[in-house]
């Protein structure tokens, strides 16, 4: 049985907790290998090493920390294949799916290569008599970052991207579900000429999640996974002084007019419900056609599309989606098909007794439609997280845009119109985060930034771009005079430029 260690300070670190996960692999219900838990003084040991190792990284100037980011997208891009099998091996994803999962995240260490025009602070000369005033951006020192199972590779690299490029070092905590290729991101970070201990993974349950929001040389946290863990990891990391940025689950929905294009949106809703599995918190697990004849007509395209469908194992390159991630996700996800059912929901295409022929220990499920789906229902309420499309039917504009607004929450929503007013009209009033107009998963691009609202998001910062700086970095500003000639008399009220 292989185990799975830690990497601390450059180096793997073999565990002593005794303690362990069970990784799988999905698409055979295996068990592949063993992932080390830590105790909490390996914990300490990687904070150390990590402490020990920003101080000269910190002095290290940003033109040569980007050269390293440079040359460890270089090596990503060299081992895209192996990480992406590795990837789908733990995960399930499909490989095509896999690599969009490392290119996202190396979109991430693309806009982290210009750190050295992001850093440069600001500066006013003259801002009163002979006085000039300037601003500079600092790393904050040792950051953490707890990510979840559904995107291995992108979501370390969103944070541990900006957070070493802007002179921090990192702790990063992956799930316990897929933990190989983070290790690998590691490893490659050293190779790329990044220091010992600038980058360490540490393994672990909610144990290591507590020693890292407790522990007082972590100066920031940035976290992704289900809204009560992500409520509960700021509670606590910032009742211990830290920075937090906690993002959890999603309900997002897809307006549909009437006038939009149904064979495109058809497509888009089957990629963007169904794709990896609906384990997305970016999936669209809600479309909201208004009026009868658009809902009626979007059903019935639907259904037909979904018959086309194929789910397969991971390495199978025409599969639309492969297994969930484990046997337990994908019960959870079954018995909300039942709930959705006994709540008087319509169950148009049910995927639960799907069984892949040779594969029949995978964890995979089909396709499932609901219709019918009333606000008030728990499976409406609540994320699935798994391959489950439900059709809640408005009658107007208001209705539907009510919907999204008046959720619990606020990650993401789309809009499916040729309507320009319409959709301008929607982007300003809906309450969400993150607005797509024809465009079923709007994800920004590394340059902006992401996060949602509501239960969606705690904390005040996003995810990457300029936001991601700011919380990884402390601003300084400098108020600076070089007097000469006579002696001036002390003041005694506050200074002003008046």
């Amino acid at each position: 049985m292989r185990d799975i260690a830690h990497f601390v300070n450059g180096q793997t670190l073999i565990g002593t907790s005794g303690r362990f996960g069970d990784v799988f692999n999905p698409n055979t219900g295996e068990v592949q290998a063993r992932v080390q838990f830590a105790t909490d003084a390996e914990i300490d040991a990687a904070v150390q090493a990590a402490a020990k190792a920003q101080i000269g990284w910190a002095a290290t100037n940003p033109q040569r920390r980007a050269r390293v980011m440079f040359d460890f997208k270089r090596l990503i891009e060299r081992d895209m294949n192996t990480l992406a099998e590795i990837l789908s091996s733990e995960h399930g994803k499909v490989i095509a799916d896999s690599k969009g999962d490392i290119q996202r995240g190396l979109e991430v260490i693309e806009f982290a290569c210009g750190i050295p025009h992001i850093l440069k602070g600001e500066y006013t000369e003259g801002a009163g008599p002979g006085i000039d005033v300037y601003s500079m951006r600092q790393p904050l020192g040792v950051a953490a970052g707890i990510t979840p199972f559904n995107f291995p590779a992108m979501i370390p690299m969103w944070m541990f991207g900006i957070a070493i490029a802007v002179g921090n070092s990192f702790i990063l905590k992956p799930s316990e579900k897929d933990p190989t290729v983070p290790v690998k991101l590691a490893e490659l970070m050293m190779e790329a000429g990044a220091p010992a201990g600038v980058l360490n993974v540490i393994h672990g349950d909610k144990s290591a999640v507590d020693a890292i929001l407790t522990h007082p040389d972590i100066k920031a946290v940035s976290f992704v996974g289900s809204s009560d863990i992500a409520h509960y990891v700021y509670q606590t990391g910032t009742a211990h002084g830290k920075r937090v940025q906690a993002m959890g689950g999603a309900k997002n929905h897809g307006i549909v007019l009437p006038d939009a294009d149904m064979a495109q949106v058809v497509k888009d809703l089957s990629g963007a419900a169904f794709g990896s599995a609906g384990e997305r918190c970016m999936a669209l697990p809600v479309v909201v056609p208004v009026g009868k004849k658009t809902a009626d007509e979007l059903r019935e395209r639907l259904v037909a599309e979904i018959d086309t469908l194929k789910v397969g194992v991971s390495t199978d390159a025409d599969a639309h989606y492969g297994p969930v991630v484990s046997a337990q996700h994908r019960a959870k996800i079954a018995d909300y098909i039942r709930i959705g059912q006994e709540e008087g929901a319509e169950l148009v295409v049910d995927g639960r007794d799907f069984h892949l022929q040779g594969y029949e220990k995978g964890f995979f499920i089909g396709p499932s439609l609901f219709d019918g789906v009333k606000k008030g229902m728990k499976t409406y309420q609540e994320e699935i997280f798994g391959p489950v499309l439900q059709i809640v039917r408005a009658e107007s504009f208001e209705e539907a845009l009510a919907l999204p607004s008046e959720h619990q929450y606020g990650n993401g929503v789309a809009i499916f119109t040729r309507n320009g007013r319409a959709a301008r009209e929607f982007a300003s009033r809906v309450n969400v985060g993150m607005v797509g107009i024809n465009v079923p998963i709007p994800v920004p691009v590394a340059y902006h930034t992401f996060g949602g609202w509501k239960r969606s998001a705690f904390g005040d910062t996003n995810q990457h771009g300029v936001e991601g700086v700011k919380f990884y970095t402390k601003i300084k500003t400098i108020t600076a005079r070089w007097p000469e000639g006579e002696v001036e008399d002390s003041a005694f009220v506050i200074p002003t430029m008046k």
